[in-house]
């Protein structure tokens, strides 16, 4: 009866033990997974949220911010990653933008520039030129393909967006001159003109029919004449746009008063005209 007493007791003492190791355990599990952690990057303030989504496959959430509401033009998105598990800020990280316009039974895409591999104070910057405006029939969404540095995984979502016209037209979908391909010109800078001397960047971009893409366009020459129509003049001291990489090119025009500037375009690839027509609209 004693070696009996004696086995029970050591039996009951091992069931305890187990039992306390487990709920001390689960306990410990529970406090790692916080789906609220301090975020050691708050969103500034002058961004706003644009739409949220889960890239399941890559077990992350996304938001998507800009700095005003999204235009037909160059639009800087700002993008948040979060482990959907843990809530925790992902840093690592490359984001695509695969932005879709549809308009029935018809649809296409647009320039974008993809954001990666490392954010910024939490942050993945990369841009969107939305080639038109939301409208009657024609509706875009913002797929977003995450590959998570975190886990090495890969995952899409998608948000629904609205797209709105500029006070000035600042994209113009032409067709290229010199080969008969889809042009894309877009004003970059300046976003708010002033009178003097501006910062002038544009971006230019061809649809590339076998993979339907739009490529950055590299060896272009640029020239920009600046034209106030209601006083019949120009201005002095304006820089001609060179490349700087990403299809950017950038140079300098000059307002020498407050009021409607008409900047003309002359774009060359080597001997070639590519567009010699388009021009641009600022009041400053």
């Amino acid at each position: 009866m004693k070696f009996f007493n004696t086995r029970f007791a050591y039996i009951a003492f091992a069931l305890l033990s187990f039992f306390i190791f487990a709920n001390t355990s689960c306990k410990k599990d529970e406090k790692t997974i916080n789906p609220n952690p301090v975020d050691p990057y708050p969103i500034p303030s002058n961004l706003k949220l644009i739409g949220e989504t889960f890239a399941s496959g890559a077990a992350a959430k996304v938001k998507v911010y800009a700095e005003k509401d999204l235009f037909a033009g160059y639009n800087k998105l700002y993008v948040a990653l979060f482990d959907s598990l843990t809530g925790v800020r992902i840093t690592g990280a490359h984001v695509y933008f695969e932005p879709v316009m549809s308009m029935g039974s018809a649809s296409h895409g647009c320039p974008v520039e993809n954001a990666g591999p490392n954010s910024v104070n939490g942050l993945f910057k990369g841009a969107v030129i939305f080639t038109m405006a939301s409208g009657t029939g024609a509706t875009w969404t913002l797929g977003l393909h995450v590959h998570n540095h975190l886990n090495d995984l890969d995952g899409e979502g998608e948000i629904s967006i609205n797209v709105v016209n500029p006070a000035d037209v600042q994209v113009k979908v032409r067709t290229a001159l010199n080969d008969g391909k889809q042009l894309i010109l877009t004003i970059i800078e300046p976003a708010s003109p002033k009178v003097g001397v501006n910062d002038f960047i544009m971006a230019v971009h061809k649809l590339n029919t076998s993979t339907n893409e739009y490529d950055t366009i590299s060896g272009c020459t640029v020239q920009i004449e600046p034209l106030m129509p209601s006083m019949g003049h120009g201005s002095p001291n304006n820089v001609n746009p060179v490349y700087t990489g990403n299809g950017h090119y950038a140079g300098k025009v000059n307002f020498t008063m407050s009021g409607l500037w008409q900047v003309n375009l002359k774009i060359m690839e080597g001997a070639a005209a590519v567009d010699t027509t388009a021009s641009f609209n600022f009041n400053p």
